[in-house]
């Protein structure tokens, strides 16, 4: 599980052609000339299932985060291959994708009395998406 999690953030690397800062900081997303940017078509299904995933664990009041991580480190995975973004719009998407990637990793490695605190703040990323990103 971690190999698949180091080659699919290795391949979000590769396939985009990007170099990402190593910042513990979270970058701030800006806005499109106060506008959000536009996510291409073939990505927002596997984001939008993904927030499924977290809102039915949260409505459900699930307890097996671990099924929860896997099913987003798919998503994840899909959502990475299908990055054709170019320019401003995949810079900024990556502000928001790449502390996202982390919150997946850090929940398949976490223990049950973290993993809530965790689902609370993969909900909060979606949140964000939303606020920048169409």
């Amino acid at each position: 599980m971690k190999t698949l999690t180091l080659l699919a953030i290795l391949a979000l690397i590769l396939s985009c052609n990007q170099k990402h800062p190593a910042e513990a900081k979270k970058p701030a997303i800006e806005r499109n000339q106060g506008n959000k940017w536009q996510v291409n078509q073939q990505m927002k299904p596997f984001i939008l299932q993904g927030e499924k995933l977290v809102n039915d664990y949260i409505t459900h009041n699930d307890t097996d985060y671990k099924t929860l991580a896997a099913n987003l480190s798919v998503q994840n995975d899909q959502l990475i291959e299908s990055c054709t973004m170019k320019g401003k719009s995949h810079d900024e998407l990556h502000k928001w994708l790449h502390p996202h990637l982390q919150l997946v990793k850090k929940l398949e490695g976490a223990g049950q009395a973290e993993s809530q605190e965790i689902v609370v703040g993969l909900e909060q990323s979606y949140r964000d998406y939303h606020q920048y990103f169409e």
